[in-house]
């Protein structure tokens, strides 16, 4: 098996890619942490269409965290 040297260009590139990656999952850690917090105060429904025969299936989200009174 022949060695194969990376150059700097290689590593260079290869570094903004990782970046974009970290920039994504932050987004997407975001996105969810959002939509738990929206949760945990009332119930969301997802509606998600199957692409093969349109049927519609929803998907009810619903905190069983009871939150803090008074008394």
């Amino acid at each position: 098996m022949p060695d194969k040297k990376i150059s700097a260009g290689d590593l260079e590139h290869t570094k903004k890619r990782l970046e974009m990656l970290d920039k994504r999952l932050d987004n997407i850690d975001s996105v969810v942490t959002a939509l738990v917090e929206r949760v945990m105060r009332q119930p969301v429904t997802i509606e998600v269409a199957c692409p093969k025969c349109g049927s519609t299936v929803q998907i009810m989200l619903t905190s069983s965290t009871k939150t803090a009174g008074k008394g």
